[in-house]
């Protein structure tokens, strides 16, 4: 809770509402969730240290436990698929020879701060939407969402509603057409921000979903998971130095990643969730784009929610006679 709790102001409610739902989705439960995963892959109390190093040779632990984290470790392609005890002691775990491919493993440095940005960057439509707004929404709205509001008031208030809009009829265009864009901003931003966490982890992200959800059929006598092979608990390191005659000798550490428990848990889940939000936000956006094509749905849509407040007719007179903006 002392990690968390700060992140309690994104689930208060405005008091004035500017946009839907599926926008909240992206600035204040992406956000949330983003941060929260930030902070968590640095709380060294839940999951120790983030990498720790065996090694037979004299080299003291603390300094190779730098090093490797620093100069990154890697796995050996090669050794992926062979058989776990019997031919090596861990998936990517091998004696390196010359020729033979590795990867390396370094997005372990870079995670909490790329959270952390992408955090910010589902911030930023609803911060440009916001500073656009200005506003103008609460000021219009007046007091009358007040349950508490006299009658006379409410009447004066509704006088200067009516006024304001009669006023400033066909003038709110520009206001719709920069929402509409900060809605394409955020399925932009979900798109772009999967193909970023895919060239981040090596081009591993795009089917690591499917993958994780057809290990979970596999027999378990013969099942591979994939999780292991994205983020691995056990990586190889290579350190250098000269040795007492003045050559340069080389040492084997295995590298244990307790950090990789936690980041192959954020990142299924981050997959399954930027693939539904980006599906819904392309949904919101297609019936925006309907909205704006059809006249008729727009006068059944606010028909349907002034039902109780005026006639059917009225309401569509209304409606005919103003712009998108307005409506």
């Amino acid at each position: 809770m002392d990690i968390i709790g700060p992140l309690k102001s994104f689930i208060k409610m405005p008091s004035c509402t500017i946009d839907n739902n599926v926008f909240k989705l992206h600035y204040r439960v992406s956000c949330m969730v983003l941060f929260m995963c930030s902070v968590l892959v640095t709380a060294r109390q839940y999951f120790g240290d983030p990498i720790d190093c065996i090694s037979r040779d004299d080299i003291p632990s603390e300094l190779l436990d730098t090093f490797c984290w620093v100069h990154t470790t890697f796995s050996v392609i090669d050794s992926w698929n062979k058989t776990v005890g019997v031919e090596v002691p861990y998936p990517g775990i091998d004696k390196y020879t010359p020729g033979e491919r590795r990867v390396y493993h370094a997005y372990y440095q870079w995670v909490c701060f790329v959270l952390f940005f992408q955090a910010i960057l589902f911030y930023v439509p609803h911060y440009l939407w916001k500073a656009f707004e200005n506003g103008r929404i609460k000021a219009i709205r007046s007091q009358l969402c007040s349950p508490l509001l006299e009658e006379e008031e409410r009447e004066k208030q509704k006088g200067l509603l009516i006024k304001y809009l009669q006023k400033c009829k066909n003038s709110h265009l520009m206001s719709f057409y920069v929402y509409c864009s900060c809605e394409m901003l955020n399925l932009a931003n979900v798109v772009l921000q999967m193909i970023m966490m895919d060239k981040f982890l090596g081009g591993q992200f795009t089917t690591y979903g499917w993958q994780v959800i057809q290990f979970t059929e596999w027999d378990f006598n013969v099942r591979y998971d994939p999780m292991i092979k994205v983020f691995p608990r056990l990586t190889k390191c290579t350190f250098h130095r000269y040795g007492s005659s003045g050559d340069v000798q080389k040492h084997d550490a295995m590298c244990i990643l307790p950090i990789n428990i936690i980041n192959e848990k954020i990142y299924i889940f981050l997959w399954f969730w930027f693939y539904f939000l980006a599906l819904l936000t392309f949904a919101t956006i297609t019936y925006r784009m309907v909205t704006v094509a059809s006249r008729r749905l727009r006068i059944r849509l606010i028909q349907d929610r002034c039902i109780s407040l005026a006639d059917k007719s009225a309401i569509k007179k209304v409606v005919e006679n103003v712009d998108v903006g307005d409506w």
